[in-house]
């Protein structure tokens, strides 16, 4: 497979997920024209990339399904049940057909064929009698919805060599409308140095068309990565049918062979001018060669991302080596240039860091579909409610979070969400509700996906864990003690299993799967109110702002986000504190010192440091020797040496070259409490 397969691979995932959305949208609201033509685009898209690069069954079964939304979009067949059934179907299929051997498989194969039966029906059973009536009531909505786009397209002089012909872009592009063409030749070099197969030439369209901009910007969705690609909306009606514009504009052409926005522009507002009388607020609409209408983002491969990720890594700890060595040495005039070098490295990590999340939304439309599938398939009426998609995560991170979350769902839907006649019985509305919130929380997402189902019984977790012999029938345990019971392996309390959940592999794997990416989950219920599972997250896998402290002879990283205050006690204070208890600002803290709990030996300080860090609703201390200050921490994976050592999220290099390891707090205290 050459790269040109692996790059239409990669953006026909995106158009296929895109595709997906917008079925699910449609599904919503299926008189939306607007809809109807994203579908449509879409299915366009992968019909041309996929015949363009060698993927023939995707093109040849998109254009089928293509030819459906086409007879949509023209008023010939309406958006029914069956059809978008159909789609969701050949959505799913279009995701197997981006392995280029995928009918070699008979099961694949036979889908394929069942598809397409399924689409040949429903095309022949457009009505003939209802078209003409349709054809002209759309025919009379889309009068005077012309407008003038400007294309600047300059390839790659390479862009042959995977076989693609610009021409037949430019074709391509002509086909949406009225256009006048402008070659730019000024890089076609002397006969001598010409090679026939690359590409010297940049083209400028003037285009009247009545498609969408992103229709045109399809045209170029599989070359804009190697292309200069400018799309510009420059007026919101026909110019080329205005005689003095259309020499205008070819006189230009002969005097300098490229155009120039602003003269461009005094055009436009010439022929505004002699429309005035005709038409009214044509400055409102008038918009030219603005940022918004220029389609300005670019596509850029994960790994290269994750590559300038380390590179900035290892400058944040080149950074700390140079201010460490400024210090030691005293050399006074390199102090502002060390700090200059901080504070663009801090800009820098910022800046890469925020190119590497990913919003959240990107999981919701397959969350949307999973709920769909499953609520037809349990006959449940439920809603699914989403509440900041916009919220950003490192993309590592979404990737670890997709699995956790799509279980947590199937189990609200299969366990949780009741029946309609149930939910009326208890009073409740007859179409379920599971809602899922994601926020930011200092330098925490924190994701709270609830459902409004019947909740979980706690006293048959209790019940099932005194069968299990996990508790005892004596001991007195809370609510949340109870419930905290469900994420041990194994453990389900459901009375039947499906395909779905209940065979006790479940919330376990949840909190380990959040437990791999440095996350918390906790788990609320009330009975026949609902079920609330809170994850919590760290912003970023790879950089963290953190508390440098010793402990004995070892350097360690604290988190500093966890962090409220750091207090300096002697140590017969703590030696002598009963029960881990000391007083902190009038309020009663309980701490862990750390020195006995690592099991190390030595004479302690005299003076110790007590940091206080957050852990659930509660502050809790933790006692070290010294601290030595606020530290960017650039995290290394560990070995299979500390593999079984939860406490340890990683290791990081100090500026002076040795190694200090980085703490997660909550399961450090988790741990300690457990053992104490």
């Amino acid at each position: 497979m050459d790269s040109f397969q692996k790059k239409f691979i990669e953006e026909a995932t995106d158009l296929i997920n895109n595709l997906e959305e917008a079925v699910l949208n449609l599904e919503k609201n299926s008189t939306n024209n607007e809809l109807i033509a994203e579908v449509f685009r879409i299915m366009h898209s992968l019909k041309g990339g996929g015949g363009m690069f060698g993927f023939d069954d995707i093109s040849n079964f998109t254009h089928n399904l293509e030819t459906i939304y086409d007879e949509v979009r023209n008023g010939k067949l309406k958006v029914t049940d069956d059809l978008l059934s159909i789609t969701f179907s050949s959505v799913d299929h279009l995701r197997s057909l981006l392995d280029p051997d995928a009918l070699k498989n008979k099961q694949i194969k036979k889908n394929n064929d069942i598809l397409l039966g399924r689409v040949d029906s429903i095309l022949k059973s457009a009505d003939s009698s209802e078209t003409t009536q349709i054809e002209e009531q759309i025919e009379e909505q889309d009068k005077n919805t012309q407008q003038t786009i400007y294309i600047y397209f300059a390839p790659n002089e390479s862009i042959m060599d995977n076989g693609t012909n610009p021409l037949y872009l430019i074709d391509e592009l002509c086909s949406l409308g009225a256009s006048i063409v402008f070659p730019r030749t000024s890089k076609v070099p002397m006969l001598s140095r010409f090679n026939s197969s690359k590409c010297y030439t940049a083209w400028e369209v003037f285009l009247v068309t009545e498609e969408h901009i992103n229709s045109i910007h399809d045209v170029f969705i599989f070359v804009e990565d190697e292309s200069e690609l400018e799309i510009s909306k420059i007026a919101d009606f026909d110019t080329l049918s205005n005689e003095k514009f259309n020499k205008n504009i070819h006189s230009l052409y002969s005097e300098k062979n490229h155009f120039d926005p602003t003269v461009i522009k005094s055009l436009i507002d010439e022929v505004i001018e002699e429309r005035k009388s005709k038409v009214v607020n044509v400055n409102e609409k008038l918009k030219i060669f603005t940022k918004e209408n220029v389609i300005s983002s670019i596509r850029v491969s994960s790994d290269k991302i994750d590559q300038l990720m380390n590179l900035v890594s290892e400058l944040v700890t080149t950074q700390a080596s140079l201010s460490l060595y400024v210090e030691e040495n005293q050399v006074h005039a390199l102090n502002q240039l060390s700090e200059n070098i901080e504070n663009i490295t801090r800009q820098l990590r910022d800046t890469a860091f925020s190119i590497s999340l990913i919003p959240i939304e990107t999981m919701l439309t397959r969350f949307h579909r999973l709920i769909r599938d499953l609520s037809s398939e349990f006959s449940k009426n439920i809603d699914f409610i989403t509440e900041g998609a916009e919220t950003e995560l490192d993309k590592t991170l979404i990737q670890g979070l997709t699995d956790p979350l799509m279980h947590i769902i199937r189990n609200s839907v299969d366990h949780g969400i009741e029946p309609e006649e149930d939910r009326i019985k208890s009073g409740k509305t007859p179409q379920g509700m599971i809602y899922l919130k994601a926020f930011y929380s200092g330098a925490n997402v924190v994701i709270k996906i609830q459902d409004d189902g019947r909740g979980i019984d706690i006293d048959r977790v209790r019940q099932k864990a005194i069968e299990k012999e996990l508790i005892s029938s004596e001991a007195k345990y809370s609510d949340k003690e109870i419930l905290d019971l469900i994420f041990i392996p194994g453990f389900s309390t459901a009375q039947k299993v499906t395909d779905v959940s209940g065979r006790g592999v479940g919330m376990d794997v949840v909190k380990r799967k959040i437990d791999e990416i440095r996350g918390t989950v906790d788990l609320e219920s009330k009975e026949n109110v609902g079920t609330t599972i809170t994850i919590k997250l760290p912003l970023t896998l790879s950089i963290i702002d953190g508390l440098l402290v010793v402990i004995g002879d070892t350097k360690y990283v604290l988190p500093l986000n966890l962090v409220e205050k750091i207090y300096a006690y002697e140590h017969n204070e703590f030696e002598n504190a009963f029960n881990n208890i000391i007083i902190v600002d009038g309020e009663q803290i309980p701490f862990y010192y750390l020195r006995d709990e690592f099991n190390i030996s030595g004479k302690p300080l005299n003076v110790e440091q007590l940091v206080l860090v957050k852990y659930e609703e509660k502050r809790i201390g933790l006692v070290v020797d010294s601290v030595i200050g606020e530290y960017q921490a650039v995290l290394k994976p560990l070995g299979k040496l500390y593999k079984n050592h939860e406490i340890i999220s990683g290791a990081t290099i100090l500026g002076d070259g040795t190694i200090a390891l980085v703490l997660d707090t909550n399961k450090i205290i988790n741990e300690l409490s457990f053992k104490n």
